[in-house]
């Protein structure tokens, strides 16, 4: 691939030499993919506070773009559990016109950043930070499917954790036995099929014999049929949403939550295809595919998509070998609900409930945690507090807080491996491999009235009150005073800002400052921001030796 990425569909470029062969392993994977996805769309359609055509829909629709506009041969598109919890706190909040602006908007920044090329880096978003949000909204997906599993009968009256939590356990008294028999039979047959073979799909098998022992036993259970009425099979219309500053102020938190959350699942989702593959996908291209194909499910009144691991990964396993797939697999879903919705409306409340109860547990990654919790102090109270706050207050809370908190954390870090300090002995100059350093300050004549200090890391302003007051603790004020960078890699801007300070204290106090080993990259750093403009090309070198001999200068300059 070349070193910047073509915004070019993968599906135009594998279209080109495409043949009967390739096409037959398409259709088999597209429908298997498509049968697979039904019930999970319909799941996370109903969980998120939308209708089941809606979830089935934006399956159609978004998946039929992400496979025709992405960047990956294999990625499967459709709804997701990680929006279950940020679609259902939208439309509380603004209402389902809310959430089609919301996520047009969130299309729009999608594409903005895949012109942008910012999909390489959003790889970089903290894996503490994803492990959190994406176990909690397993919680929280978990504790919203416990009413339907169970077939309690109760209105519910907040959706907040700890309420919801209160008023199952305050209505026990009301479950239906039927709905828990069925809601437990759904997740042993799931579990049982997932030993049997990986290749099975346990979700549609088991939705199908709970539906069947429903029906055929006569079973009092509510269905899908029961809650939603008849299923809409008519194909949704363009519709153009009313939009105001107003709105868009209010929605952009949470446009920019289902973006992140949209990158990170799709981008992660392509990797993982990749891994099963051998193949490479093109990050900034699949960002524009998902921008455009959440734009499009906004306008047919549908929620938002981004690419499904779970669909993907049995694309692959099912020999899906370019975007076709992808595309019969959302034709497939298309064909069914408008032909055969009826069998979705006899299809029990909580057998969906069973299936989602399993896929909260898979969310959760209990074990992922478990060995997170061992990690560094600072990784644990990322995790911990990304966790938290998606569970007790929401999804884009937690997003923003976890971010902003890893990145303080991480200059801290950088903070931690950056040290500064008098050079005067050998064992602080030894190199990497233990080798004594020829160009130990030791090892050189220090002329009298002069100070040799030194920076190893990275200088950014997590490190740059190293400098401040560093003259005051010397005592006695030299006549010259070196600094050595010949281990600072980068210099940011406060770093260069805090030189300049400290250069100017060293003016006043009659010192004379000068920089030796300074690298190319901070070299160009403070070429352009003017320092050495400031202190003269003269007291910059790229050597001790060399700063030895400005400093002989200086010094007889001074007698």
């Amino acid at each position: 691939m070349a070193s910047k990425e073509r915004f070019v569909p993968v599906f135009f470029e594998v279209i080109r030499n495409y043949s009967l062969a390739l096409f037959k392993k398409d259709l088999f994977a597209g429908i298997t993919v498509g049968i697979v996805a039904v019930p999970l769309a319909l799941a996370f359609a109903i969980a998120s506070g939308a209708t089941p055509s809606q979830g089935i829909f934006t399956a159609v629709i978004a998946g039929f773009f992400i496979s025709f506009l992405g960047g990956s041969r294999y990625q499967i598109g459709g709804p997701t559990g990680a929006f279950v919890i940020i679609i259902y706190g939208i439309i509380a909040q603004h209402g389902y016109d809310g959430l089609i602006i919301a996520t047009i908007m969130a299309g729009i920044i999608l594409i903005c950043l895949g012109i942008a090329r910012v999909g390489s880096f959003i790889k970089f978003i903290p894996y503490p930070v994803t492990t959190g949000f994406t176990a909690g909204i397993g919680v929280v997906i978990f504790s919203s499917q416990i009413k339907d599993f169970l077939g309690l009968t109760y209105k519910e009256t907040s959706p907040e954790f700890i309420d919801k939590w209160i008023s199952i356990f305050s209505n026990l008294s009301t479950i239906n036995i039927s709905s828990a028999a069925i809601g437990a039979g759904t997740v042993i047959t799931i579990l049982i099929i997932r030993k049997m073979s990986t290749n099975i799909p346990s979700h549609v098998v088991a939705i199908v014999i709970s539906t069947a022992a429903c029906f055929l036993l006569g079973l009092n259970a509510e269905t899908i049929g029961d809650r939603f009425g008849t299923i809409n099979a008519v194909f949704p219309s363009f519709t153009v949403p009313e939009v105001t500053i107003e709105k868009i102020r209010a929605l952009f938190p949470a446009a920019i939550t289902i973006a992140l959350l949209a990158g990170i699942e799709s981008l992660l989702s392509a990797v993982v295809a990749d891994g099963m593959t051998g193949s490479h996908h093109k990050s900034n291209t699949e960002l524009i595919g998902q921008g455009a194909a959440n734009i499009l499910s906004g306008f047919f009144g549908c929620i938002p998509a981004t690419g499904a691991i779970a669909r993907t990964a049995t694309n692959v396993r099912a020999g899906g070998v370019t975007p076709l797939s992808g595309i019969i697999h959302a034709l497939f879903l298309c064909l069914f609900i408008l032909f055969f919705s009826f069998l979705i409306e006899i299809i029990p409340m909580a057998a969906l409930a069973g299936v989602l109860l399993v896929v909260s547990v898979d969310m959760m990654g209990i074990k992922n945690m478990a060995n997170l919790l061992s990690s560094p102090k600072s990784d644990v109270v990322v995790l911990l507090t990304t966790f938290i706050l998606t569970i007790v207050i929401d999804l884009t809370a937690a997003v923003q807080v976890g971010v902003v908190l890893a990145a303080l954390l991480f200059m801290k870090r950088m903070s931690d491996v950056t040290s500064m300090g008098k050079i005067n002995f050998d064992v602080s100059e030894k190199t990497a491999n233990n080798i004594a350093d020829p160009d130990a300050t030791s090892n050189k004549e220090i002329p009298e009235g002069v100070e040799v200090y030194e920076i190893n890391g990275p200088f950014f302003f997590g490190v740059a009150d190293m400098l401040i007051n560093t003259l005051e603790h010397i005592g006695k004020t030299p006549k010259v005073f070196i600094l050595r960078m010949r281990n600072v890699p980068a210099i940011d801007a406060t770093g260069e800002h805090a030189l300049e300070n400290f250069y100017n204290t060293c003016k006043k106090a009659g010192t004379q400052l000068v920089l030796s080993g300074v690298n190319p990259v901070p070299y160009e750093t403070l070429k352009k921001m003017h320092f050495i403009e400031m202190i003269g090309e003269e007291n910059i070198t790229n050597h001790i030796d060399k700063a030895l001999i400005r400093t002989k200068e200086i010094l007889k300059e001074l007698e």
